[in-house]
């Protein structure tokens, strides 16, 4: 296919560079691939670490992910990290000093969890982002008694509650700006649930108000909310959203204003030999309305590379890869206390028109969310009665043609 000195340098060594190397091998590659990740870990899967690891119902172990027999030959430098590159030179450089030349590039370099910019002391303040991150804040949560703030009541943010209060804490408060949990995501009629049964099972909630600083001296004993109150408080969790890690990228003419802006087939700035994949890329999907958008969900790092793979392995043979525009269905799910949330499709899309399909608000429950008289996406509440109920949904989905712009408004 190319020289015996081509590479495809992958930059980002967890789950979605991982699937980029085994997707570039389906793809036909057949010549090096390295991948360069700052974590000294292989890579692993990250949801179960708000949830049964951090719980203490699996192993930390039991997160690390197999690599196909195809990828056997790649070459990994953990614990290592990309901090510049010159895309018109083609090289990568890493923290270190060293440069690295490629013919092709896979930025996979993900995200970090956003830090709250408050006073106030940060021992006692964790994210939940990586495997030490779990480790620290699992060893926080096993003393007794704790007394646990989490900040932010997005996925994370409930999770962590949930867990926590299984783990025997004291008290667990979620504070957020948003007058719901998960509104964002959610729309109103579910967070409402929501909200209800985390408070049925103890959860504590601070809505409508923000975070203005911590007390303590040498670690925080409280949290200081924008309407006066502070909260007493042993552990802090922050999820509070995310940051694209793209600032190795700079300097280069890409639009990296919200992760790296790609085309329809994941192309980075229209460039031929530049690919984005998982948490990192900002894409059009073609089933919706084309608006480039990042995906912070499960099945996007897989998604994604198996389409990148394609683009990048035709383009840098010299041949037409003949690709349709990518068009996945999103897809997410999250485990709190004894529930289960279950997505298919892009309910954001649809929260004007919410109507439940299946079951009732106070039991097992589906909704489907409507754009343009269309189902743009359903959510199951409850348990695997309703998981099963969303996903009978998912073929309509899948069969309906794109929703445009025009059908969105």
């Amino acid at each position: 296919m190319t020289s015996r000195s081509a590479r495809i340098v992958v930059a980002g060594a967890s789950m979605a560079g991982l699937r980029a190397a085994e997707q570039l091998r389906a793809a036909g590659w057949t010549e090096a691939i390295t991948l360069v990740g700052d974590e000294p870990h292989m890579p692993y899967n990250r949801p179960p670490l708000s949830k049964e690891v951090l719980a203490g119902k699996a192993p930390f172990e039991s997160l690390a992910f197999r690599p196909r027999a195809s990828v056997a030959d790649a070459e990994w430098r953990l614990g290592a990290k990309v901090v510049a590159t010159r895309l018109a030179e083609n090289i990568v450089e890493f923290d270190g000093g060293e440069a690295l030349s490629y013919d092709g590039l896979v930025v996979a370099t993900g995200m970090r969890p956003r830090r709250l910019r408050c006073p106030g002391p940060l021992a006692g303040r964790h994210t939940v982002r990586t495997i030490d991150d779990a480790q620290g804040l699992r060893q926080a949560l096993t003393r007794p008694g704790a007394r646990v703030v989490v900040v932010g009541g997005g996925f994370i943010g409930c999770e962590v509650a949930a867990t926590a209060l299984a783990l025997g804490a004291r008290e667990v408060t979620v504070v957020d700006p948003l007058p719901l949990p998960m509104v964002g995501p959610l729309g109103e009629l579910l967070a409402r649930v929501l909200l209800k049964r985390h408070e049925e099972r103890g959860v504590r909630f601070a809505l409508g108000t923000g975070v203005t600083g911590f007390t303590g001296d040498d670690h925080v004993t409280g949290v200081a909310l924008g309407d006066g109150t502070v909260l007493p408080a042993d552990v802090v969790v922050e999820s509070v959203g995310s940051v694209a890690n793209t600032e190795w990228l700079d300097g280069n003419g890409l639009d990296l204003s919200d992760g790296v802006l790609t085309d329809e087939h994941l192309r980075a700035g229209g460039r031929p030999d530049v690919v984005a994949v998982g948490d990192v890329a900002r894409f059009p999907n073609a089933r919706y309305d084309g608006v480039p958008r990042r995906v912070e969900h499960w099945c996007i790092p897989t998604d994604t590379a198996k389409h990148a793979a394609k683009t990048l392995v035709a383009q840098l043979a010299g041949t037409s890869h003949g690709l349709s525009p990518f068009a996945p269905l999103p897809t997410f799910w999250s485990d709190q206390h004894d529930f289960r949330l279950q997505s298919f499709g892009a309910p954001a899309l649809g929260k004007e028109d919410v109507r439940v399909l299946d079951g009732d608000l106070d039991g097992d429950v589906v909704v489907g969310y409507h754009a343009g008289g269309r189902l743009a996406g359903v959510v199951a509440l409850g348990g695997p009665a309703a998981v099963a109920a969303a996903s009978r949904y998912r073929a309509e989905l899948l069969e309906q043609p794109a929703l445009t712009a025009k059908g969105l408004h």
